[in-house]
């Protein structure tokens, strides 16, 4: 039910004193704040009395709301679950939330699988499948799954395995898999693996190590003297991951010990993960929209945020500070994991020395992040500086856009645009081209129909065929510099284009890779930026970027052209069925490990053809 207006007091006395989320928005309709309440009409009532004890957010919150909306829930649980997902999904500026939340990383085992893979999701499905984390990116996902591999000689292919191959891949003959896909083992065999991988991410290494010493024995009561020899060294590496790991509690108990420092106007949250009683890991997550929100406050928001996606929740959550709202969340929590936990904030003893000692690596963080923004700052500043020097910029180059070609042997042609501004990637502003006028090889043509189609709004010229209303607020910016990838040749290219279009208020350059050689129109000669500039670095950076983004989609348009190519050779299948696979399944190694059945499931192919279609590939 949706509430408008100025005159809140009437329309309040219809809300009904039962559980539920609120949501205020705006005057163009933007939520930007969510809450919850057991009583919804206290609640909200409580935003327009004349309470001076708001604090300055709440006070410019509430200065903002042009109406509100809100959902009736059965309990205050669910309504804290709604609430979660709501913030995770709007990211409302006047809540305090996850910073760049899109989803977090984890790690995937789906044991219903024959032959289970590991590897990262951002998804998360009750579909019966293991799930570790979320990890604070990618970057920490790719190396536990690396310190895995070296351990644990599970498969990495994404082949259907049917035991059936001629031939194993590299990584059976260097020991880093088992070859299910020659018959080398079979599933129970394979499983016994990913159990140890399983033990491994829930810090059981105690578990792992007594199976395979067990193995080890039998394989050399039997003279398999090669397999126990492979199972001791596998034994010994775990062993040396264990002894890395600090034992941090004689209980033998898990748990996830959670520390806060704030930072500006973020909030850091260091967390270490502690497994049997010992730390197998340790991560740390941003909080924005923290500015005036007590510590207590800001902690129950996260671990909302955390726990609503969470694959594992340990027996223990130990807190540098307590909770707004304890027991909601308690009971959450061990309906979710179910079980019952506990939720501590220690005053003294061992649990005490341990949250100093997270909470010490939080401020070490914070230390640490500031540091790196302060060098990175100052780097950026330098770079700008530098670099309206050595071109003779009659401005700082606060917005620099930069355009590349991607293309193979005149197949696919493809531009991309990046923006820069104040020396950040701008990849809101990011666009890309597909050539469509210009046939073989020919960049300077490309170069020249790429910019024509990006300047003429700035020319007067409003048929840019690219834009739309979108594309409309990006157009009419004026960059401070334009680079082209590319030399000389490149740069006289791009000139014509700004003559014809008239545009003579933008400075124009263009970087040849070779000798990293910069052209600007007022100068014969090629400007040689020295090798430890800042200015050097970030055109680097710039034009790399620019070159990943075209030659990303050039990829996708060849994958694309590629898979249908392949399509047109298979009896039954025409355009419209090609593009509808295409649309599916995204590639030609996706169709062939799709089942008869979930091809029988699309409109138009029958049993007949599906087989065709999988006899074919």
């Amino acid at each position: 039910m949706v509430i408008a207006g100025n005159k809140f007091t009437e329309q309040i006395r219809l809300i009904p004193k039962r559980p539920g989320i609120y949501s205020m928005r705006d005057k163009n309709d933007i939520v930007i704040y969510v809450g919850k309440a057991t009583n919804l009409r206290n609640r909200i009532r409580s935003y327009f009395t004349n309470n001076k004890m708001f604090t300055n957010k709440v006070k410019m919150m509430v200065s903002k709301i042009d109406h509100f909306d809100y959902i009736l829930t059965e309990s205050e649980k669910e309504a804290l679950i709604l609430e979660s997902n709501l913030i995770k999904r709007l990211k409302p500026w006047y809540n305090v939330r996850l910073k760049d939340d899109k989803t977090y990383p984890f790690i995937k085992i789906d044991l219903t699988e024959d032959y289970p893979l590991v590897y990262i999701t951002r998804i998360i499905s009750n579909d019966g499948a293991k799930y570790f984390g979320p990890y604070a990116s990618v970057a920490s996902v790719r190396k536990t799954l690396k310190l895995l591999k070296r351990l644990f000689p599970y498969r990495s292919c994404t082949k259907e395995i049917t035991g059936n191959d001629k031939r194993a891949c590299l990584d059976y003959f260097i020991n880093r898999c088992l070859a299910p896909c020659i018959g080398v083992v079979d599933r129970n065999t394979y499983m016994k693996t990913i159990e140890q991988v399983v033990y491994f991410l829930e810090g059981k290494t105690h578990l792992i190590t007594k199976n395979l010493r067990s193995t080890m024995i039998q394989a050399s009561k039997k003279l398999n003297y090669e397999k126990a020899a492979l199972l001791r060294d596998q034994i010994y590496s775990i062993e040396k991951v264990n002894q890395t790991q600090r034992v941090l509690s004689q209980t033998k108990d898990d748990q996830d010990i959670f520390a806060l420092e704030l930072n500006n106007e973020e909030a850091w949250v260091e967390v270490f993960f502690v497994r049997q009683g010992k730390l197998i890991g340790r991560d740390n997550f941003i909080m924005n929209g923290t500015q005036g929100e007590e510590a207590g406050n800001i902690l129950t928001a996260f671990l909302k945020q955390y726990y609503i996606t969470a694959g594992y929740i340990p027996k223990e959550i130990i807190l540098e500070y307590s909770l707004k709202e304890p027991n909601i969340i308690q009971q959450w929590l061990e309906e979710k994991k179910g079980q019952r936990i506990s939720i501590i904030i220690p005053q003294r003893g061992k649990k005490k020395h341990l949250i100093e000692m997270v909470s010490q690596n939080a401020k070490e963080g914070v230390i640490k992040s500031r540091a790196e923004n302060l060098i990175e700052k100052s780097h950026l500043d330098t770079a700008m500086k530098d670099l309206q020097e050595y071109l003779n910029l009659p401005n700082s180059p606060n917005r620099i856009e930069c355009f590349d070609i991607s293309n193979i042997q005149g197949t696919n042609p493809t531009g991309s645009m990046v923006v820069f501004e104040k020396g950040n990637p701008l990849k809101s502003e990011y666009k890309r081209f597909k050539i469509k006028t210009v046939k073989g090889i020919d960049d300077y043509e490309m170069i020249k129909e790429m910019l024509t189609r990006r300047f003429k709004y700035l020319a007067g010229e409003n048929s840019n065929t690219d834009m739309n209303h979108s594309s409309s607020k990006i157009w009419s910016k004026i960059p401070d510099l334009v680079i082209i990838d590319g030399g000389k040749g490149h740069l006289s290219a791009a000139k014509q284009v700004f003559l014809e279009l008239g545009i003579d208020f933008i400075s124009l350059s263009s970087l040849a890779k070779q000798n990293e050689e910069l052209y600007i129109t007022e100068s014969l000669e090629p400007i040689i930026l020295p090798r430890t500039s800042q200015a050097l670095f970030l055109v680097q950076r710039i034009r790399d970027e620019a070159h990943r983004f075209a030659i990303t989609y050039h990829r996708q348009l060849r994958s694309k052209n590629a898979l249908l190519s392949n399509l047109d050779q298979i009896p039954g299948i025409g355009p419209k069925k090609k593009k509808v696979l295409y649309n599916k399944f995204g590639s030609i190694h996706n169709i062939g490990k799709a089942s008869i059945e979930e091809i029988i499931s699309i409109d138009g192919f029958d049993l007949k053809l599906a087989r065709t279609l999988k006899e074919y590939i």
